[in-house]
């Protein structure tokens, strides 16, 4: 997989993921980067500029690309018990069914900045954490917890067993700051399209709404998970 961007690499280096290679224009001037790079013992090499170009799918490289392992998907109860070893109410976000790249990407960025303990995708019929996604990401992949399972409502009844409150973020439910997010907790946001799967809509706890005031009556689902995650965070004085 190819990352491009000083940020980027910057993230994947400091990150969970392994990077292969960093390839660096000459012209480089990022002499803090250089020295992060070099202290990380990650396979380095000089290039022409012209090289990058060449290889390079956003043709904004920012003079330095670098490839990563493909990402390595983490284990959900691994997850749970790391956010309980340090301390925390576990912060869980399910993405059911999310086909755009940009939007998992976005969507990562929040999570990473909001203090998101792990994110849930479904094996089938749901987008990759692929190079589009890592790019958008600005390098925050490397450094959010993603797994994969087969069942989404299986895991969330397992999640609910476990002492969780699950919510679906979508149009017709409570306001979202009048319901208490301070526990364990698992947000559920749907896909572009279709918006969370009836069966996943009946079996969570509740359905929370983002109140909206002007005419348009709906938000991407990338700007909806950075409102509700922020609310999260307001809720828990974070």
């Amino acid at each position: 997989m190819l990352i491009e961007g000083r940020n980027s690499v910057e993230q994947a280096i400091n990150g969970n993921g392994t990077v292969d290679k960093v390839l660096i224009a000459h012209n480089l001037r990022d002499q803090n980067l250089l020295n992060e790079i070099k202290q990380s013992g990650v396979t380095y090499q000089f290039v022409d500029k012209a090289a990058l170009d060449k290889i390079s799918k956003t043709k904004n490289h920012q003079g330095i690309v670098a490839y990563v392992t493909n990402y390595q998907y983490f284990d959900l109860k691994d997850i749970i018990d790391r956010a309980y070893e340090n301390g925390k109410q576990p912060l869980l976000l399910i993405l059911d069914g999310i086909e755009d790249p940009h939007n998992l990407g976005n969507i990562i960025r929040t999570a990473e900045c909001l203090g998101v303990d792990g994110l849930i995708l479904p094996k089938h019929r749901s987008v990759t954490v692929n190079d589009t996604a890592m790019r958008v990401s600005q390098g925050a992949a490397s450094n959010v917890r993603i797994c994969k399972v087969v069942n989404i409502n299986q895991e969330i009844q397992k999640l609910k067993d476990q002492g969780f409150w699950v919510y679906g973020v979508e149009l017709g439910g409570m306001p979202l700051n009048k319901v208490n997010l301070k526990g364990p907790l698992v947000l559920v946001m749907g896909s572009e399209g279709r918006g969370i799967h009836q069966l996943t809509r009946k079996l969570v706890d509740g359905i929370v709404t983002i109140p909206l005031r002007g005419k348009v009556n709906s938000l991407n689902v990338g700007s909806a998970a950075a409102i509700a995650l922020y609310e999260v965070n307001r809720q828990r004085g974070l």
